[in-house]
């Protein structure tokens, strides 16, 4: 077995979902499930085929969310994984509609913060063992830190 780090690569301020799912049929249960619940999200899906010919299968709404998505799956090359840029929304607003889709198995993060994924190979495949989201814990937060913190989740939207 060999391990590999696979970077995400991406704009720092876009988001995306990364995931594990089961079957080919997740591409457009997830197209239908977000188009079903947020009309303002422009995203771009890649989806890792494990069996038959795998290919990367895709969807979505935006060209240059789609390329990157086509892009990054390509990249991992890890079976029945998927990948999910977007747009005019945030994963906290449809992740709950990501995971109750009956074949998506697991997500391993929702975020805007720089990724590297954690790929194990072996004769067989690819498959992903976790990924490091961000940078290292620097400490505890503040008095200070508390207030600007929910200040923040006021400011854009999250809190009243």
């Amino acid at each position: 077995m060999e391990l590999k780090v696979v970077k995400i690569e991406k704009p720092d301020d876009t988001n995306f979902i990364l995931g594990q799912s089961h079957f080919i049929k997740t591409v457009e249960d997830i197209y239908e499930a977000i188009v079903q619940s947020n009309t303002q999200i422009k995203f771009g899906l890649g989806f890792c085929e494990s069996s038959g010919k795998a290919l990367v299968r895709w969807i979505g709404n935006d060209d240059k969310l789609i390329e990157m998505a086509k892009k990054n799956a390509l990249a991992l090359s890890c079976g029945h994984s998927f990948i999910l840029f977007m747009e005019n929304g945030f994963p906290v607003n449809i992740l709950n509609t990501i995971k109750n889709i009956p074949e998506v198995c697991s997500i391993y993060c929702a975020t805007a913060n720089a990724v590297e994924v954690v790929v194990a190979e072996t004769d067989q495949g690819r498959g992903i063992l976790g990924v490091i989201d961000g940078i290292k814990t620097k400490g505890i937060e503040t008095e200070e830190d508390i207030k600007w913190r929910r200040d923040f989740l006021r400011k854009i939207g999250y809190k009243l």
